[in-house]
């Protein structure tokens, strides 16, 4: 399988590169990125490998390396690259949808014009793959949402969404590991954990990690 499009190069102040792939998110995408991330931890001066959405970030030390030496080298590795597929674990997510616990499950709904049940049934059947963790500790995007389900985000985001709640964010789906302000639609909520700062692996989900939602009760 050929590589996707080379990445964009950015300079990010004077010791950081921006490697950004064009949308959309692809798992074949991302499976790229970690190979270059794989490849990149082994370059004299690279300091810290970043991955994002179709994008990765590396920090480096200008005393050992260059701007000029990491673009080259990501010029030259990027046509070279085999896919990395993650050897992720196969996660289940119990949610409890609708009610007090997905208070926007029937906006969803209304929106992609199906009932709040076959949202649930196409949400807790579909098979996500964990691309990246970022914007809390512990907050997994995923790809595999279906198509069908996207939704925008709410047009005025919640102050304090509560911790476990799951969203629908237009074309993802994830879980808020902490209270934070959030503007996704929330369409249930897990009993589970999802950030353990006194844990040996303070993260339940990992980046290339399979997760399969389970519905434990759906409500009007």
């Amino acid at each position: 399988m050929s590589a996707p499009a080379s990445p964009r190069l950015h300079p990010l102040g004077d010791a950081a590169l921006l490697c950004e792939l064009p949308a959309p998110a692809t798992l074949a995408a991302q499976q790229q990125i970690w190979a270059l991330a794989a490849q990149a931890a082994q370059w004299p001066g690279v300091e810290e490998l970043l991955p994002g959405m179709n994008n990765l970030t590396l920090t480096f030390d200008r005393a050992r390396t260059s701007l000029d030496e990491l673009l080259a080298r990501v010029t030259q590795t990027w046509p070279r690259l085999k896919s990395t597929a993650i050897e992720g674990r196969e996660i289940e997510i119990p949610v409890a949808y609708g009610g007090d616990d997905g208070p926007d499950l029937a906006d969803v709904a209304a929106h992609t014009g199906l009932t709040p049940a076959e949202v649930v049934r196409r949400h807790s059947e579909a098979r996500y793959v964990v691309y990246f963790l970022g914007f809390l500790p512990g907050f997994a995007f995923m790809g595999g949402l279906p198509p069908e389900l996207a939704t925008p985000r709410r047009s005025e985001p919640r102050v304090a969404v509560p911790a476990r709640s799951v969203g629908i964010g237009g074309e993802q789906t994830g879980i808020y590991p902490l209270v934070s302000p959030g503007g996704w639609q929330l369409i249930g909520r897990t009993r589970l954990e999802l950030f353990d700062p006194r844990a040996a692996e303070p993260t339940l989900l990992r980046p290339g990690d399979r997760v399969r939602f389970v519905a434990e009760s759906i409500r009007a």
